[in-house]
């Protein structure tokens, strides 16, 4: 019992445990303002000359600012913990890169200035995590590419998005028409050429549209301005009205842009840029009457074309109208033609069979359509067998002709009347019985045409032409006094179009004139393929032949010559002495007497003799040390 009253008595010295304490703030960073004495937190460095992010920020804070600094790129560690901050300004600094998840902690962020910098472009990662984002001012940067999934994360919150003064040519308009709460939409002063058809339908509570200073010939209809009506000023505006702006655009006033000119709005001072006759009047002043359309007409087509199966195929289709037409194709099956592993349509009308079939013959139909029509045109092919194989040295080829192969020649009774036909069925060109191309070869044709006199004052002669491969014309400018001319450099097996006008000088007027004198459709004869000659391959593969025979028979005759030589020299290379043998001991022949003898010269080859048995004395032998004679 005596112990408790210790107890408590050493109870107050033990240290009592303080409540927890916030932890200290960071230093301000250097040449900045914080205000950390209350709430809300913020750091304020806008001018102070930073190069970077300050690493010593304060990550409680709920604003920051570092405009007009000289700040490159924002790093992922940058901005890491701020997760209270709700307002940051990065305005006119130089940023060229932004981190991928750079705002990836920001995720209280209200409002983000990147207006003033040099980003070229967004991509999906480098605004994640800002899912509470409302304002995005990204104007005056130099961006060219807006990546379909950038904003993502801010589609459902964000209500301001400003991308004025940039380079943007195209736009995600997909990504666009999901920004359900977005209120401002700035695209002005940038270099948007064309806006897709319900583009902005989806945005119910866009109240202000500013599309000003871009390449926009034409606006297409829109269900949203059609609900709302269309003010040019949002001075007075009722909450419910859109202010649309689209003035320095180079508008095509035609029909496309009638139901924007049925709209009740003010005048902003747009004005039409074509065409002609409207070019340069203010848009509202303009009469609905006079926004029309031509419909198309088509100019050119392919002629008749026939080729042989396997064998490509191009068909060829070009219209003119206001707007523009678009050319389609439909084959004799009535089925579309489009882009396929057999076929490709291009933009300018021409249709390219890759590999034709015996069912791909017939009539192809061509179809040009606009806002104010369409006009069809009949193209006919025809696909015959195919071309038999010819073995690579195949001599044969076309019968010879007498003469030059491009000399001149009329044509033929059977080819007059197949062309009759030809122009007959056709409708190119109108043929004139004063154009005549009399005579013609594969790569020349003579054109004749009589005496203009009841045109006054003729100057010259102008004769246009093209083949049915090109639509390119070719000009030639002949003299006032003839009557006919020479034309060259043509190409063999096509068919051409020809027109010969008269330019002359209008007395009414003293301007100078054409007029047409004639026409006319002639083909040049086929290329002839001389014969007698071997094909290329065949003669490249027999010299190859030859020389490989000639090189190894060089090379077999070389290696005889050198092992014959070989064995004349016993084994030897030529040229050099044979040593002599090392002696170990020397026989001689002796008739009773001792002693040594001189070696004996190298024996010569003799005739075989009788063998006689004869006794030898025989001692090593050592070399004499005296010189010997020659």
């Amino acid at each position: 019992m005596a112990v408790l009253p210790l107890l408590l008595c050493l109870l107050p010295l033990a240290p009592a445990s303080s409540p927890a304490q916030p932890a200290a703030p960071s230093p301000c960073p250097r040449r900045c303002r914080c205000q950390t004495q209350s709430l809300p937190l913020s750091v304020l460095c806008p001018g102070a000359g930073l190069l970077f992010v300050p690493p010593s920020l304060d990550r409680r804070a709920a604003e920051l600012r570092l405009a007009d600094n000289f700040i490159a790129a924002v790093r992922r560690r940058d901005l890491a913990n701020m997760t209270g901050l709700l307002h940051l300004s990065l305005s006119r600094n130089t940023i060229r890169h932004v981190a991928a998840g750079a705002f990836a902690d920001l995720r209280a962020l209200r409002a983000l200035h990147l207006d003033g910098n040099r980003l070229t472009s967004l991509g999906e990662g480098q605004l994640r995590g800002l899912v509470n984002l409302r304002h995005l001012i990204l104007s005056n940067n130099q961006l060219a590419a807006l990546a379909a999934g950038a904003l993502d994360d801010c589609a459902e919150t964000l209500e301001d998005l400003d991308l004025s003064y940039n380079n943007l040519e195209q736009l995600p308009w997909e990504a666009l028409g999901r920004l359900g709460n977005v209120n401002t939409l700035g695209l002005d002063h940038n270099l948007l050429a064309s806006v897709p058809a319900g583009a902005f339908s989806r945005l119910h509570k866009l109240a202000r549209l500013d599309m000003t200073s871009n390449r926009l010939t034409t606006i297409p209809p829109d269900p949203l301005f059609s609900r709302l009506p269309l003010l040019a000023r949002p001075r007075g505006s009722p909450a419910s009205a859109l202010v649309l702006a689209f003035g320095g655009n180079p508008l095509h006033c035609n029909c496309e842009l009638v139901w924007l000119r049925r709209l009740a709005r003010e005048d902003d001072l747009e004005a039409c840029a074509s065409p002609p006759a409207l070019g340069g009047r203010y848009f509202w002043a303009v009469g609905e009457e006079e926004f029309v359309c031509e419909p198309p007409v088509v100019t050119h087509r392919s002629p008749p074309l026939a080729v042989p199966a396997g064998r490509p195929a191009a068909l060829r289709c070009r219209a003119v109208g206001d707007p523009e037409p678009r050319v389609r194709w439909v084959s004799p099956q009535g089925r579309l033609v489009g882009n396929s592993s057999r076929a490709r349509a291009f933009p300018n009308g021409t249709l390219e069979l890759l590999v034709t079939e015996p069912g791909d013959g017939g009539i192809f139909t061509c179809i040009a359509a606009n806002a104010a029509g369409e006009a069809t045109a009949a193209v006919e092919l025809t696909v015959g067998p195919p071309p038999p194989p010819q073995l690579a040295n195949s001599t044969s080829c076309d019968p010879p002709r007498d003469g030059d192969p491009d000399a001149l020649t009329p044509p033929s009774a059977a080819s007059a009347s197949a062309s009759a036909s030809a122009k007959a069925a056709d409708t190119g060109p109108p043929t004139d019985r004063g154009v005549q191309v009399t005579e013609h070869g594969a790569t020349a044709a003579l054109v004749q045409w009589p005496d203009q006199r009841p045109i006054p004052g003729i100057r010259m002669y102008q004769i246009q032409y093209n083949s049915s491969a090109d639509d390119i014309l070719v000009y030639r400018m002949i003299p006032a006094d003839s009557r006919s001319f020479l034309l060259s450099d043509l190409a063999s097996g096509r068919t051409y179009d020809l027109c010969v006008l008269a330019v002359y000088q209008d007395g009414a007027t003293g301007l100078t004139a054409t007029r047409p004198v004639g026409c006319a459709r002639f083909s040049t004869e086929p290329a002839l393929r001389p014969c007698g000659a071997p094909h290329a391959p065949f003669l490249g593969g027999t010299m190859i032949i030859a020389l490989g025979g000639v090189i190894v028979a060089s090379v077999l005759v070389f290696i005889f010559v050198l092992l014959m030589r070989y064995k004349v020299h016993g084994g030897q290379p030529p040229g050099k002495a044979k040593a002599p043998a090392p002696v170990s001991s020397v026989c001689s022949q002796t008739n009773g007497a001792l002693g040594p003898t001189p070696a004996p010269p190298a024996p010569e080859p003799a005739a075989p003799r009788a063998h006689t048995v004869v006794q030898l004395d025989c001692e090593p032998w050592k070399p004499s040390h005296e010189p010997t004679g020659p």
